[in-house]
């Protein structure tokens, strides 16, 4: 298993997006779904991107709430890790699997006809705070990721994380099209 990891000048991100800004990433593979996607870091935990990663696979956990032994830690080691919603909190989804070794952690709700509305994730008031990114995912985007790789047989998909999506002309066009933005 290998990921690319390309170091553009560091990333700051959490520190320059307000309240409520969104971050994106762009599924390279399966193609089904290659769209960009946004996403909604935690409001009070997580660390921010300090690099952009080109290729890196996207693993969904099993099981997918994260809130138990994990099954398929050894995937998630050194990647992104895809968890729904619900059965923990958000910090504690975020600090076992940042103990299996991963980048970033996306959440998706697990509301499946989710295609709008973006949850704020909170501290649970757990002193120690997971330190890799966290971000909300909308469920219908979640949903759409899991049925392309079980369609595919897949064990993850490859993403670009985070996304500059102001230089991109073709942004409007690679939108999922069951989004509304």
């Amino acid at each position: 298993m290998s990921c690319f990891l390309v170091s553009s000048p560091p990333l700051f991100v959490k520190a320059v997006l307000a309240v409520n800004e969104l971050l994106y990433f762009r599924v390279l593979s399966p193609e089904d779904i290659g769209y960009i996607f946004s996403a909604a870091p935690a409001r009070d935990f997580g660390g921010a991107f300090t690099s952009q990663y080109e290729e890196i696979f996207l693993v969904p956990a099993d099981p997918p709430d994260g809130c138990s032994e994990l099954r398929n830690a050894e995937l998630m080691q050194g990647q992104v890790t895809l968890l729904e919603r619900g059965g923990c909190s958000f910090v504690s989804k975020a600090q076992r699997v940042e103990g299996a070794g991963v980048r970033a952690v996306l959440i998706a709700d697990n509301a499946p006809d989710n295609d709008s509305l973006y949850l704020d994730m909170i501290t649970d008031g757990q002193s120690e705070l997971p330190s890799i990114p966290a971000l909300f995912i909308l469920g219908r985007d979640g949903l759409m990721i899991r049925r392309s790789l079980q369609r595919h047989s897949l064990p993850w998909a490859v993403i670009s994380i985070p996304v500059n999506v102001s230089g991109l002309a073709s942004f409007p066009l690679r939108q999922p099209p069951w989004t509304i933005w």
